[in-house]
This record gives structure tokens, C-alpha cells and sequence, in this order.
């Protein structure tokens, strides 16, 4: 039996979300007959369809296993309220605390497709502006925060979003470039369990972020300083650290 049977005269826009309903029912990736079978599509239109989606993101093709699964534009687009809203109110006081402590400017960020998306900015007085302000948006393999946020993603998605060489855009000259040294720069960053960023967004300017461990948000917090004006950077560590679990357990 069909499920959710629909006339091939329904609009892409209908079989689309319907895909995404489906995938989203599900504990693993399917083939593409099953989800033709699930959406009443034929098999040739379902594979447009899907190489359409994965394009942008909302499926991941895994063709190992010939199956597709729920990419990462699909987990935005699902979090997007609980990102936006109740975590940036639950985090602008620690952050503004934070920069208290530190005297350089913090910032919250959320991972947007390939993007992080700025979503709070704490300033700090006698500082040099950043770009990263509110509603900016960043290549996340550029920034700290996005390369922390997808330290902890599965390889799968960090793949849907970084497939070639040609996915990289640049800044600065510096920076990840390929596939193979993102997922150096990422492993390097699990590790250490902070990303380190120098001159890739913005020349002479440094910043290290680390990853909010909670189910809700690909978020991420940063602080962000003119190279020349620190030389130790344990200190922000240690402060990034403690406003990080403050913000995760305000989360919980």
C-alpha cells in the first residue's frame, strides 16, 4: 500500500516536502524506489527530484548503500525556531558576561547550509569592529565557529556539504581548500575540543569557538581579537569554556 499516494499532477513543491515527510519518518536512509513507492512518483521523476534536493542540501545520496537520507539544510530549516529565538535569548547574557571577562568582542553563530549565520554579537568597548554581526552570514570552513559545529557532524553531512574543491570560496588566501584538508582542519578541532580560525576571515584578526553540546542547536560561541593585542590565549579558553556550559545548561 501507497503511502501518501498522489496524482504525478501534484507540484514539484508538494512532492518535494513530501519526500522530506517520509525521510523524516524514517530511522535510516532508503533507496529511491522506496521512496518513489512511499510518494507515488515514478522512479525517473523521484531521482530528479532527489538530485534536486541533494543540490541543496536537504538529502544526502549515499551511494555506497545506494540510499538517501535527511541532509543538513532539512535539520536547519527543522531547528530553525529553537535555534534563533529561545537560544539567542538564553545566550546573550552569558555572552555579554563573557566579553566582561575577556575585553574582546564574543558572538553566537548557527550553521546555515554551508554558512554560519551570526545571531548575537556582544561588542567590547575600545575594541576594533568585527564583521561578525548580527545577520552576517560566513563560510563556515573559514570561521571558528563553523569549523567547531562540524567537528561534530556525521562525515556524511559534512561531505553533502563540502563535495569538491569547488565548493571552497576564499577570503584572505588562507584556509581550507579541498575536502581532504577540511576534514584535517575538523578532526584537529574534535581533538583539541575548540577551532582555532587566523587571518582566513578578516587579516590580523584570530578567533576560537567551541560547539554547544546540546541536540537543539548547531551553534556555536566565539570570541574573536586583533592578533596584536594578545598574546595568551588561555585565559579566553578558559572563559569561552565556562560560558559555554553556562549557555548549555540554560538550554537543557
Amino acid at each position: 500500500m501507497r503511502e501518501w499516494a498522489m496524482p504525478r499532477a501534484v507540484p514539484a513543491a508538494t512532492a518535494t516536502l513530501r519526500v522530506l515527510r517520509f525521510l523524516a519518518s524514517r530511522t535510516s536512509p532508503v533507496p529511491a524506489g522506496r521512496i518513489a513507492e512511499a510518494v507515488g512518483l515514478p522512479r525517473s521523476t523521484t531521482y530528479h527530484l532527489l538530485n534536486a534536493m541533494a543540490a541543496e542540501s536537504f538529502v544526502v545520496h549515499f551511494p555506497e548503500e545506494h540510499t538517501w537520507g535527511m541532509g543538513v539544510a532539512a535539520w536547519e530549516v527543522g531547528q530553525g525556531f529553537t535555534r534563533q529565538e529561545p537560544l539567542a535569548r538564553l545566550a546573550r547574557l552569558p555572552l555579554a558576561r563573557l566579553v566582561d571577562e575577556v575585553h574582546q568582542p564574543a558572538h553566537l553563530a548557527v550553521l546555515h547550509g554551508s554558512d554560519v549565520l551570526y545571531i548575537v554579537q556582544e561588542r567590547a568597548p575600545g575594541r576594533p569592529p568585527v564583521v561578525t554581526d548580527v545577520g552576517v552570514r560566513l563560510p563556515a570552513h573559514l570561521t571558528a565557529s563553523g569549523r567547531a559545529i562540524m567537528a561534530g557532524l556525521p562525515r556524511a553531512q559534512v561531505r553533502a556539504l563540502y563535495p569538491s574543491a569547488a565548493s571552497f570560496v576564499d577570503r584572505t588566501g588562507a584556509g581550507p581548500r579541498t575536502p581532504a584538508a577540511l576534514r584535517r582542519e575538523l578532526r584537529l578541532t574534535a581533538q583539541r575540543g575548540y577551532a582555532w580560525e587566523d587571518s582566513e576571515v578578516t587579516p590580523g584578526f584570530s578567533s576560537v569557538a567551541i560547539a554547544l553540546r546540546v541536540s537543539s542547536a548547531l551553534a556555536a560561541v566565539a570570541v574573536t581579537w586583533d592578533a596584536h593585542l594578545v598574546d595568551d590565549v588561555e585565559p579566553i579558553l578558559r572563559s569561552l569554556r565556562l560560558s559555554v556550559d553556562t549557555i548549555e545548561q540554560r538550554l537543557r
